[in-house]
């Protein structure tokens, strides 16, 4: 099974933040791939699907962004998930609105929600 977490700080009033473009995305392949977040789990709202043949459980961390890593941490615990396994997706500005950048085996970058 992936685990697909994508980074954001839960609330309203962060919703449209570039801070949050890990939900962001995570949304949008959810709804692509018919995956509804109906659990709480993990101190995450999550989903699992099927993705061309392949089981992933969706998570979005409803910590704030620093402290993701204790969501992700406890998910990856709860169903075993190999962290080569772990797809994080996440802020960097250091790259221009709308380039994207595909790491692996990466450390956090500087990236305190990444770093947690």
């Amino acid at each position: 099974m992936k685990l697909i977490t994508g980074l954001g700080n839960p609330g309203q009033s962060y919703a449209n933040n570039r801070h949050n473009i890990g939900f962001m995305c995570l949304n949008r392949f959810a709804r692509t791939h018919g995956i509804r977040f109906d659990k709480n789990q993990g101190k995450a709202r999550t989903g699992t699907g099927d993705v061309e043949g392949i089981k992933v459980l969706l998570a979005r961390p409803q910590t704030y962004m620093n402290l993701s890593g204790e969501s992700v941490s406890r998910l990856v615990r709860k169903f075993n998930v190999d962290l080569g396994d772990l797809i994080i997706i996440h802020d960097d500005l250091d790259l221009p609105l709308g380039k994207i950048r595909i790491r692996q085996d990466s450390g956090s970058g500087g990236h305190k929600g990444v770093e947690s």
